[in-house]
């Protein structure tokens, strides 16, 4: 008969592995990163995931969009709604009733003009302006609200994101964000000036938006 040896006192367990840690769980899982090996906050200009918090990582100011750049775009923006209703004012004042009277005195002579619109004039005007209105919606709500750019943008190579997001903010907030350039109007079109100096290179509109308007990564 063989000797079975006696069971360990209470309170004893088997030593620990060498190392003082419990072995690894069996099965299959990547192996752990180099010791000290952590990824960059951000790739390029593009954040592609907010901080902690909430919020995309501080950059530095060049990674934002130029204050030159957002100017180009937004006279690009603009040449399809002055087009727009340039026709209609020209059509209107073409097919009008223009009266010119002129006037001689002892300083010299002026000239006074009016014009009085026909039906057809005043009809292609109204529905040039709507067109224009039209287009800006579309342009500044649907378009850059889903894709972070307007047809400027686009050609001049950036788009606007949320701060808190990292996304482009959608259509509603989009056309929110274009009536807040009302605050970038005041006082003298100070807010249109801020991001030459602002270390994010935002807009009054932009601060109170929470926007940012960053470079386009990719072809």
């Amino acid at each position: 008969m063989t000797d079975t040896p006696p069971p360990p006192p209470p309170g004893s367990y088997p030593p620990p592995p060498p190392g003082g840690y419990p072995p690894p769980p069996s099965g299959n899982y990547p192996p752990p990163p180099p010791p000290g090996v952590y990824p960059p906050p951000y790739q390029g200009y593009a954040p592609a995931q907010p901080a902690y918090g909430g919020y995309l990582p501080t950059m530095p100011k060049s990674a934002y969009t130029s204050w030159f750049t957002r100017v180009i775009a937004s006279l690009i923006d603009s040449v399809p709604v002055v087009i727009l209703i340039g026709i209609g004012i020209g059509v209107a004042i073409v097919t009008g009733d223009n009266t010119c009277v002129t006037t001689s005195t002892d300083i010299g002579t002026s000239a006074s003009c009016t014009s009085n619109p026909s039906p057809a004039g005043l009809i292609v005007a109204v529905m040039a302006y709507l067109a224009a209105l039209a287009f800006a919606i579309w342009n500044f709500g649907y378009r850059q609200g889903t894709t972070g750019s307007s047809i400027g943008k686009s050609i001049m190579k950036f788009k606007v994101i949320s701060e808190k997001t990292g996304q482009p903010i959608g259509f509603g907030l989009s056309l929110v964000r274009q009536l807040a350039h009302i605050l970038d109007s005041a006082l003298c079109y100070l807010g249109y000036l801020f991001p030459l100096w602002d270390g994010k290179r935002q807009t009054f509109a932009d601060k109170v938006m929470t926007t940012v308007c960053i470079p386009l990564t990719g072809p």
